[in-house]
């Protein structure tokens, strides 16, 4: 089968009209943190540690001595994402910064991934992650020059209310379930018994071995997520803190995590957390989440111990991951990542 000749004159033709749109978006973007008072940073993409999510698999490397010379060669990564350099520089004393950077995640590409992606990331010291909320309601009517944002056939329009909403209360709204009943007050993943039940009674499939968030990612991919960022962006909260291994939970309830994600049109496109400062739970969490990956993958990636060390002297901070790509793909109305790429990953 012949490959898709991206950089074909008639082919590059067709995404030209994406792709000014796409340096409309970042104008607009950088627009917004220049006068919101933001430095913006450069990290580099090889790291000690790529990113500790255990469903990630990254891109490993070997980095050899200068000149080849007889001090052993290191193994290193390109991260999955620049969270663990932005820290070190809080810690450092930066207070509000940003990057837009090519991130790299192994084993993913489809019509909305590519293995290589710009992920654009923003930290704001000693303010809370609601703040955050603030900035992505700006954000996005600034990107979106006045237009809605489109994407296979739904619509939504960021200058009108956006829709704040508990994790909780979607899973209650669109499928009838009680998710604090089958998880109780449990900080660790809980038993997929109870959960399993109420998959089956409204038709979502589950397969023996299902941990408890296997079913909950099932139900919520099948269920909810399509229906969330229309007609206008949704912010999804209150995620349980299980499942946000770099945030602090709530003050008022520490079972759940302050952690809030972006929806629009059904599409997820960021990812909010106030930041974990306590380095031994962060180390905790970290080998929690390395030995379950052990456990499903067979592999595990090495500690950061000089991330830890930063975590330590963080100050209070929040900070956000938000996909670059897939906002200009909404700005566009495109269907298919490769659409607003310059060059896809071949």
């Amino acid at each position: 089968m012949q490959r898709n000749q991206w950089w074909r004159r008639e082919a590059l033709e067709r995404r030209l009209p994406n792709l000014r749109r796409r340096a409309e978006v970042r104008a607009a973007l950088a627009g917004f943190f220049q006068d919101e008072g933001f430095v913006e940073v450069e990290t580099p993409a090889l790291q000690v540690s790529p990113g500790l999510e255990p469903h990630l698999s990254a891109f490993e490397t070997v980095l050899l001595p200068p000149g080849r010379g007889p001090d052993p060669a290191v193994r290193r990564y390109l991260h999955t994402s620049p969270e663990f350099a932005m820290k070190k520089l809080l810690a450092g004393g930066m207070q509000k910064i940003w990057q837009l950077c090519p991130v790299f995640r192994n084993a993913e590409g489809a019509r909305i991934h590519q293995p290589e992606f710009k992920m654009l990331e923003w930290y704001r010291a000693h303010e809370p992650y609601t703040r955050l909320m603030d900035d992505c309601i700006a954000l996005l009517r600034a990107c979106a020059g006045g237009k809605p944002y489109r994407f296979r056939g739904k619509v939504s329009d960021p200058a009108a209310d956006w829709r704040i909403v508990s994790v909780d209360t979607a899973f209650a709204d669109h499928c009838g379930i009680d998710l604090p009943a089958t998880r109780g007050a449990s900080r660790v993943m809980p038993e997929p018994g109870a959960l399993a039940a109420e998959a089956a009674r409204i038709g979502v499939r589950t397969a023996e071995g299902d941990s408890w968030d296997d079913i909950f990612f099932r139900i919520f991919a099948e269920r909810i997520e399509p229906k969330l960022g229309a007609p206008s962006p949704t912010i999804l909260t209150d995620y349980p803190v299980h499942m946000a291994a770099l945030s602090r939970p709530k003050p008022d309830d520490p079972s759940l995590a302050e952690r809030f994600e972006v929806y629009v049109c059904g599409l997820e496109l960021a990812n909010a957390f106030g930041e974990l400062t306590d380095a031994e739970e962060q180390r905790r969490r970290f080998e929690a989440d390395m030995d379950l990956k052990q456990a499903l993958y067979g592999e595990r990636y090495p500690i950061d111990e000089d991330f830890l060390a930063a975590v330590a002297e963080m100050p209070p901070a929040s900070g956000i991951a938000l996909g670059f790509d897939r906002l200009v793909m909404l700005a566009c109305g495109a269907d298919d990542i490769e659409e607003v790429l310059w060059a896809p990953v071949e």
